[in-house]
């Protein structure tokens, strides 16, 4: 395996680890463990934990970028928002994701470095929205508001469809 695919492990495998166990509840060790890489390995690849969360948190917001892009293609307006609406919620079904989504904003409010690249990323994310969609800023503050949203369900275990939330709302199952 190349560095570069090394790296790329490591980064999938902080993905899980951080995710299930947050920045400060994880070990370097136990990501190493997973990749199957020694602990000074890793830190040649990442100079520090810190560094290490970070370049995760940057990797999620990469991969939701993409996402974002393959799923709106050439579409614009309401149409490319639903399509990348269906393809988020379709993401949160990856409970690994959902956690290292939940633990990047739990850590952000701790720690000055991690609020700097969530604010940052955010930012952007937000922006790529508007340049896909075209839409106007409320239709970006609805749409970045229900998948804010989505991430509570799915980490609760409510259906994200409205047919289904409906049903439980109301106290059926």
């Amino acid at each position: 395996m190349s560095a570069e695919e090394r790296r790329e492990a490591v980064l999938r495998a902080a993905q899980i680890e951080f995710g299930k166990g947050g920045y400060v509840g994880t070990s370097t060790e136990s990501i190493a463990r997973r990749v199957g890489v020694s602990q000074p390995y890793l830190f040649r690849l990442f100079p520090s934990k810190k560094a290490l969360f970070l370049a995760t948190v940057e990797r999620c917001f990469d991969d939701l970028g993409q996402l974002f892009e393959r799923a709106a293609g050439d579409r614009t307006g309401e149409e490319a928002l639903q399509d990348m609406g269906r393809a988020y919620n379709s993401l949160l079904d990856n409970r690994e994701i959902l956690q290292m989504q939940l633990q990047t904003w739990a850590t952000a409010c701790e720690d000055s470095d991690v609020r700097t690249l969530a604010r940052k990323r955010l930012s952007e994310l937000w922006h790529q929205v508007e340049r896909i969609s075209g839409v106007d800023t409320e239709q970006v503050i609805a749409f970045m508001g229900r998948g804010m949203l989505l991430n509570v369900f799915a980490a609760v275990g409510l259906p994200r469809t409205n047919d289904q939330l409906g049903d439980v709302l109301n106290g059926e199952d």
